[in-house]
């Protein structure tokens, strides 16, 4: 299912903004348009979040992915029909944030398929899985546009999605157990499901949303450092390696640290994580020369050690019959939290790149003392 609605997905949604500008002839609009859809990506993969997880307690995981491929499939069709701007801005409404809504879903459905002491490497193998689309997604596509242009290539590149999507309802309602009888009354309020969220689940919370502000207080300012700031800078196709460096560092650390983690138990390894977030901008201010750049995107891509465990050990930590729901909740509390640290990335960027990049080590470090201190596996 992963694989099928987000190759659907990433072939066509990295070539939008190409197909605004076309729609828009390259006027304002269409650079308005551009920064809408990026806007609405960041917004509503925080958004969507706990509304997925209710859906998922409310009507079980196999109904409620159902309804999110539902979705997709109707906001790749407007694009599809209507060939203009504002109905690729509407579209982009139901598919773009597919990933967020349906992750609770698909988490509840490794932990259940998946016995607790082998629910990290589950998780690390679906993490392995939603990278093949990235990585292969977006080829794809751009043959699309290569053999149709921009309009015809994208439009036959979302045909091609609501394919995929469409098969990947069918397989997965015909694979997945029915397990709307398990779940219990689902909780609608956020408020009320905040209570029910146990103290270790929190910390882990507090913690993550400040390692989160160190990740993306920097983040959209990595490509100015690297190819324009620093004494050595490179240019814009070596960035594009050393971003690729960063994703096989990431692939290749996922199995081993999910099978150490599933042995020697989570709080380690997140911890472990955390210091390598904290450590990156750190590492950053201090990488002049390409070589140096090489061993800091090695290290930005071990920040992925144990994302997989800890995306389990919130599973872990959630209650029973609330975990889709729950880990919705987390996700939209640290997301919306987490939406304003790019704009101060940018008020501190004009203060200094350096002011920039410490602060962002500073947040890592509260956030990495504070799991180690209050932290439970």
């Amino acid at each position: 299912m992963v694989i099928l609605v987000g190759m659907g997905e990433h072939m066509a949604e990295r070539f939008l903004p190409l197909y605004l500008q076309e729609l828009t002839q390259n006027t304002a609009t269409g650079i308005l348009a551009i920064g809408l859809l990026a806007g609405m990506d960041d917004l509503l993969s925080a958004l969507y979040s706990f509304p997925g997880g209710y859906l998922s307690d409310r009507l079980g995981t196999k109904r409620a992915l159902l309804i999110f491929n539902g979705l997709s499939m109707v906001g790749f069709l407007i694009v599809i029909l209507v060939p203009t701007w504002w109905a690729v801005l509407l579209g982009a409404a139901f598919f773009i944030s597919w990933s967020a809504i349906s992750l609770p879903a698909t988490m509840d459905l490794v932990a259940k398929a998946v016995p607790k002491n082998k629910r990290a490497m589950g998780v690390s193998v679906l993490a392995l899985v939603r990278r093949v689309p990235k990585m292969l997604g977006p080829v794809l596509g751009g043959a699309c546009i290569a053999v149709w242009g921009v309009a015809g290539g994208v439009r036959a590149a979302f045909l091609i999605a609501l394919g995929l999507a469409l098969a990947a309802a069918v397989i997965q309602q015909v694979l997945i157990t029915d397990d709307s009888r398990e779940t219990k009354p689902a909780e609608a309020n956020p408020l009320r499901l905040w209570r029910e969220m146990p103290p270790a689940l929190r910390s882990l919370l507090f913690s993550d949303i400040l390692i989160r502000f160190c990740e993306r207080i920097p983040d959209a300012f990595v490509v100015v450092w690297v190819t324009r700031t620093i004494a050595h800078p490179t240019s814009e196709l070596t960035f594009g390696w050393l971003s690729a460096i960063e994703n096989i560092t990431a692939v290749l650390i996922y199995v081993p640290v999910a099978i150490l983690a599933d042995r020697f138990g989570k709080k380690p390894f997140v911890l472990i994580t955390f210091a390598f977030f904290t450590l990156f901008p750190l590492a950053l201010l201090h990488a002049q020369s390409f070589n140096l750049l090489v061993a800091v995107f090695v290290l930005r891509g071990l920040k992925e050690f144990g994302e997989p465990t800890r995306k389990a050990l919130i599973m872990d930590l959630a209650p029973e019959g609330r975990k889709a729901a729950m880990f919705g909740l987390y996700y939209l509390l640290r997301d919306v939290t987490v939406a304003f640290a790019a704009f101060g990335g940018a008020l501190l960027w004009q203060v200094s790149p350096q002011a920039n990049l410490l602060t962002a080590f500073g947040c890592g470090v509260i956030g990495t003392i504070w799991f180690a201190l209050r932290g439970r596996a």
